[in-house]
């Protein structure tokens, strides 16, 4: 749904909610202000009507005690004048003796009369000297209003006198009076319903608008704001709202960006890193700790952590730091893609200013990388003390004995001397190949980097080391290609590569043995393969023959003189170029060595490379 149709929506919700039981409420006291007024506007005018009937009734009514207080006596006379009296001023007027006998009416023959003493406005008069009553009459068949006064004299009642009036005219004055208020009060109720409509509209309009920026707000469109001139109390209400729309956008800013650098930061660390809350529902899981738990982070947010992870000693970390309230750390090892991986846990509670927490962090820090650092180092220490104790120990022993035996003669002395030389010779070896190693190490790949003829490099070192295969019979067969192989490389180290790789094929090749030289080469890398028809090296040790101090067997090469580093350093070299050793062999069945190195970019490789 778009914007426009949301807004649209929202002030038509605000419209037939609001507005219509404000409205409503206005038209329920309108119209009830407007009945109670013409009801009692009505009824006052009844009142005032019936005052005024009962008021004229009472004037005729004394008028007729004076003329008949002197005519009780003549009924005859007293008709006439009765008569007469009520034709001249349209009143029905009678006169009724005290015991209740009808003595003269103007309106009927007084013989055909009932007795009136029990009539209402009689006794009211016998009792309190007037009373008024209003009734339906059947002489007359009309709803008519009766006064009676007491006649009396000298104190003693003669008899009672009355005057009526037919109410049909108060009625329809009446009934025309209720119409004019009806209609009066029916334009006024429009007029007001009118006028009702458009101050509702008015005040509704304001909060309809800020419905509409509210629901923008609460969408994400933080710059929205109610434009409104008003400085009343809604102005105000609409001042405030924008003052809370600016600090909750700026506030959702910085939260967004505080946000956005901590997941940054969680995102890019090495570290594990697993939040949970108090129910131990999983709330972020960054990129290490979905590698290193081996679970998808989309899958995760919002379940368990036992349903996230197989792993137990992770639930059992994160419950106890949950549950003691206190920091927690452990070690796991896990088992993954036939691999074991050394995990540290770390896990510490949240807080957010309670004592009790309200959930926990967990950081996971792999460590196997660092173990097995750890164990190369302790490895390499005792090697390497191993290594030197050996020739020191036997340089000592071979001094001392020459030192303390004074009658030792000339030939054995030279011979232990010759010996201990050998030993310091060994020793010296040692420590030299140890030095290149921990420099190859620590520069790693600072090394000088000349343009070079690769070619002229193994054809140099072949030859320093044909008088050695000559001494031992054995046969160097030599490959080269005719024209230049430029890499960049350092000499000197890349010299040391050739050497060792030679030096351990003539080493291991018998008496009559063959060893072959070999370059190959790719559009933009170069193969040296040294192959040797020696003893060969088993399968099981092809890992490993590239550690420090690693020999496949140690008492055949202590006694050829080699110190366990060569093929370490030849490794190392090779890395640091950008290029790699490996080993093809059998036991048996001699041992190929092939160093692949990249070729210099000013190298044309196309047709260098033949066959042979």
């Amino acid at each position: 749904m778009s914007d426009t149709a949301s807004g649209l929506r929202t002030g038509r919700e605000v419209r037939s909610q609001f507005f219509w039981k404000l409205y409503a409420s206005y038209v329920v006291l309108v119209v009830l202000a407007v009945a109670t007024v013409g009801v009692l506007i009505g009824r006052r005018i009844s009142s005032d009507s019936l005052g005024e009937v009962r008021t004229s009734l009472h004037t005729r009514a004394v008028l007729l005690s004076e003329v008949a207080a002197r005519s009780f006596e003549e009924p005859d006379s007293l008709q006439q004048r009765v008569a007469a009296i009520g034709a001249a001023v349209e009143t029905r007027l009678t006169v009724i003796a005290a015991d209740g006998i009808v003595l003269a009416d103007s309106d009927e023959d007084p013989s055909t009369m009932d007795n009136h003493g029990s009539r209402p406005e009689v006794l009211d008069a016998a009792a309190e000297g007037s009373g008024t009553s209003s009734r339906f009459s059947r002489t007359v068949a009309s709803r008519m209003m009766y006064h009676a006064l007491a006649v009396r004299e000298s104190g003693e009642l003669i008899g009672y006198v009355r005057a009526a009036l037919p109410l049909t005219v108060v009625e329809e004055r009446l009934g025309e009076l209720r119409w004019v208020i009806l209609s009066g009060g029916l334009i006024v109720v429009l007029a007001a319903l009118l006028l009702g409509l458009f101050v509702t509209g008015r005040l509704t309009a304001p909060l309809i608008v800020m419905t509409r920026v509210a629901e923008a707000i609460a969408g994400g469109r933080y710059a929205e704001r109610v434009e409104t001139n008003s400085r009343d109390e809604i102005g105000k209400l609409s001042s405030a709202f924008n003052r809370m729309a600016a600090e909750l956008e700026e506030r959702i800013a910085t939260i967004t960006e505080d946000r956005g650098r901590l997941f940054a930061v969680l995102s890019g660390m090495v570290e594990g890193v697993v939040a949970v809350d108090r129910e131990l529902r999983v709330l972020h899981l960054n990129a290490s700790a979905e590698r290193i738990l081996d679970v998808d982070a989309s899958t995760c947010i919002g379940k368990p952590i036992w349903e996230v992870t197989r792993f137990l000693k992770v639930n059992e970390t994160i419950e106890q730091a949950l549950r003691e309230a206190n920091e927690v750390t452990g070690e796991i090892c896990l088992h993954q893609d036939s691999k074991n991986r050394i995990v540290e846990l770390h896990a510490a509670p949240l807080r957010n200013g309670h004592t009790e927490p309200n959930g926990a962090v967990l950081v996971l820090h792999e460590v196997t990388e660092l173990r097995r650092l750890e164990t190369v180092r302790q490895d390499f220490v005792a090697n390497v003390s191993h290594e030197l104790k050996t020739p020191i120990t036997a340089v000592r022993g071979l001094i001392e004995t020459v030192l303390d035996d004074g009658e030792m003669t000339p030939e054995i002395r030279t011979r232990f001397l010759n010996k201990a030389q050998e030993q310091s010779m060994r020793l010296s070896l040692l420590v030299t190949d140890l030095l290149t190693l921990s420099r190859l190490e620590s520069e790693d790949g600072v090394l000088q980097s000349d343009t070079l003829d690769f070619r002229d490099l193994v054809s140099g070192s072949v030859k320093s080391f044909q008088s050695t295969a000559e001494a031992k019979q054995v046969s160097l067969d030599v490959a080269l290609p005719e024209e230049p192989v430029k890499l960049a490389g350092d000499w000197d180290a890349l010299e040391l590569v050739i050497n060792n790789l030679l030096d351990n094929a003539l080493k291991y090749t018998s008496t009559g043995g063959l060893v072959r030289v070999r370059m190959r080469g790719e559009p933009d890398e170069v193969f040296v393969e040294i192959e040797d028809s020696g003893i060969g090296i088993g399968p099981e040790h092809h890992d490993r023959i590239f550690e420090r101090f690693y020999r496949v067997d140690k008492a055949r090469s202590r006694e050829l003189g080699g110190t366990g580093l060569g093929l370490s350093i030849v490794k190392h070299i090779c890395k640091v170029h950008g290029g790699t050793v490996s080993v093809r062999s059998a036991l048996g069945a001699g041992a190929t060595f092939t160093v692949r190195l990249p070729l210099s970019a000013e190298h044309d490789s196309s047709g260098i490379f033949t066959d042979s």
